[in-house]
């Protein structure tokens, strides 16, 4: 409705009594030339630089000398390299130091070797049932139960949603070192393990990746289930269900859109993780996004076209996902009885053992899931760190987990250290740039969808919210084939690195990726403001595109504004692109690259890494404190 200080709504009400809302949508939705122009705004920009390279990707990975094949793809199938049903080396082993086999026996987790392809599905899949799996048994207690210290649950529940590039995977393959904290606990102090404990190889990346990504499951599943009408539950009870069947009859199902959506992006995001594999290098390397990571990193002229194909895998197998959900939460009806207001949901007190389940089980999960965002904090102010235990490797190389003396020096090297501020200073410029052009984009878009009466427009609302779903090394990849053809021998060439500048691919790319979390907010704006209002300033002689400027984004502005400040911290905490496309000249690499080469470099920088990380945990916050209490808008939830 509109705002009752808008004077200028109210002007023009008094002198047009006999608008009438059917009117009113039709003369706002009349063509003209700015319409048009907001119409065709997005569409040119998500074609020339969304369409087009990925067309130029899958030219690369179709053709096989000149000829439209599938030899690229039959290439990676039928090698062992990428496809190896068998297996090689062993899931698990017990390690028995000769000085000491049986006191210093340690249990060592990595996952055995299938190739390329199917390591990176395998542990996609374990990441998402796992990160599922956890984000619904959260949701649900949260959703259904009232506690004591419920608010703080909440709060600590989506601090690993706090990015900290690689160094948040550090925290997870210390915690999990023989020496480690979960070694520690289970073997010394509870005694349910005979021997110590090593998780690392591809079982150190799905648990870096499940304690990561479990919010955006959790996130999604508790706005489902807290908008489940419970008249629903309420007739099951009635008609004799309880309990676990109560939930997997009823309130399963009218949570499953929350489920699916969150299920669908933690397995591409797990997909197209780099920070996870490159921690755990050595025995993680055979995945999709380190392979094509590392011909990154070694590219002298053009990517080869089996990089062009494993991106086209992974971006079929993602936009596979993104559409089969979409289509699914769409056809499939979750009726609710309810009509008209709001409902309170089902919520109730626990007993007492289910109050000792929240406390001595959901609380200490959740507590162990935030462990490595708080590591970072340690890392960062600790001069160095000891182990709960007496090292039994070369001390060297010990770097364990119990901080000793408090320092503000990495954090001032931060600030100080033009080695180290100028990649902080690039993200920034990057990032702000990239929002010129998210904001532009997103407002054109918006309004055309949400105000022109056109059949197809549609196309335009998939083509801005589709980047979401998009893996980042899948518009690395198309960036750097489309360019370096397009644009040969210019500064947007990355294969001329005597001319190549990457700011301008980095900022057009964080624009199309990042455009998602402004756009979406921006549309739940405009759908707020009735098109009457519109209609009242035109019919007194204003043309659209002042009517826009002084009565649409005037009542939208916190709603650009905090889907922008959204759009800013995923642009600043970008790693896919960042880290590769980025870092062909390093010069101009944006922070994650100096994160990842700092990380990368020797055990005296990790500290630097880790300050760098709270540095960003400082933006995030800030960010979310503004859009949730400043401008009274929800922080974005991911979700397809």
């Amino acid at each position: 409705m509109a705002d009752p200080k808008n004077k200028r709504f109210f002007r023009a009400s008094a002198r047009l009594p006999h608008i009438s809302m059917p009117n009113a949508r039709v003369i706002a939705s009349q063509l003209d030339l700015t319409l048009i122009s907001f119409m065709a705004f997005p569409l040119i920009v998500m074609t020339v630089f969304l369409l087009a390279p990925l067309a130029s990707t899958l030219k690369e990975a179709f053709f096989y000398h000149g000829e439209l094949s599938l030899q690229w793809f039959r290439t990676l199938f039928q090698s062992k390299e990428y496809v190896n049903l068998q297996g090689t080396g062993e899931f698990y082993y017990i390690h028995r130091p000769r000085l000491a086999p049986e006191t210093m026996a340690t249990l060592v987790i990595r996952g055995k070797d299938y190739g390329i392809i199917l390591n990176s599905l395998i542990v996609a899949t374990s990441v998402t049932f796992a990160a599922t799996t956890l984000g619904l048994i959260i949701a649900f207690v949260l959703a259904r139960y009232e506690f004591p210290g419920k608010r703080f649950f909440r709060i600590l529940a989506v601090v690993p949603m706090l990015v900290t590039p690689f160094i948040n995977a550090y925290v997870v393959k210390k915690l999990f070192l023989e020496d480690g904290l979960v070694s520690w606990l289970l073997h010394d102090v509870l005694h349910i393990l005979p021997w110590r404990l090593r998780i690392e190889g591809y079982a150190g990346v799905a648990l870096a990746q499940t304690m990561t990504y479990f919010p955006i499951a959790y996130l999604n599943i508790y706005s489902s289930l807290i908008n489940i009408d419970p008249s629903m539950e309420e007739q099951a009870e009635n008609l004799g269900a309880r309990g676990f069947r109560l939930f997997r009859t009823v309130t399963l199902p009218l949570a499953m859109p929350g489920i699916a959506a969150g299920a669908t992006l933690i397995f591409i995001f797990s997909l197209e993780d780099l920070g996870a594999p490159i921690v755990f290098r050595g025995s993680a390397e055979r995945l999709i996004s380190y392979k094509i990571y590392n011909e990154f990193i070694n590219m002298t002229g053009q990517l080869s076209a089996e990089v062009a194909a494993l991106a086209v895998l992974l971006l079929f197998i993602a936009a596979t996902g993104f559409i089969i959900i979409r289509r699914y939460v769409s056809l499939k009806s979750y009726a609710m009885i309810s009509r008209g207001g709001r409902w309170k949901p089902r919520v109730s007190r626990p007993g007492l053992k289910g109050l000792l389940v929240i406390y001595l089980v959901i609380l200490p999960l959740i507590v162990f899931t935030a462990l490595p965002q708080f590591g970072v904090i340690a890392t960062a102010f600790s001069k160095e760190w000891r182990g709960p235990l007496p090292s039994i490797i070369d001390p060297k190389y010990w770097d364990g987990l119990r901080p000793e003396g408090a320092t503000l020096e990495y954090m001032v090297k931060v600030f100080k250290d033009p080695s180290v501020n100028v990649y902080v200073i690039n993200s920034l410029k990057y990032s702000l740039a990239a929002l010129v052009i998210i904001v532009l984009v997103a407002l054109t878009a918006s309004y055309a969808v949400s105000r022109a009466r056109l059949p197809g427009l549609s196309i335009i609302d998939t083509l801005i919210t589709l980047p979401i779903a998009m893996p980042g090394l899948a518009v690395a990849v198309s960036y750097v084939f489309f360019f370096s053809s397009a644009f040969r021998g210019t500064l947007l060439d990355p294969t001329d690195l005597a001319k190549f500048n990457p700011a301008a691919l980095l900022i057009i790319a964080y624009a199309i990726r990042k455009l998602p979390f402004t756009a979406r907010a921006v549309f739940a704006g405009l759908q707020q403001t009735h098109v009457a209002l519109e209609e009242a300033a035109m019919n007194l002689g204003s043309g659209r595109l002042r009517t826009i400027g002084t009565i649409v984004l005037p009542l939208i502005a916190l709603n650009i504004l905090s889907g922008a400040m959204v759009s800013f911290i995923y642009c600043v905490t970008e790693v896919s692109v960042s880290i590769t496309v980025g870092g062909i000249k390093h010069e101009y690499a944006p922070l994650t690259f100096y994160m990842k080469n700092a990380y990368l470099a020797e055990v005296q920088a990790i500290p630097v890494t880790a300050a760098l990380g709270v540095l960003l945990i400082i933006i995030q916050l800030t960010v979310i404190t503004l859009v949730t209490l400043g401008f009274k808008q929800k922080y974005a939830v991911v979700g397809v």
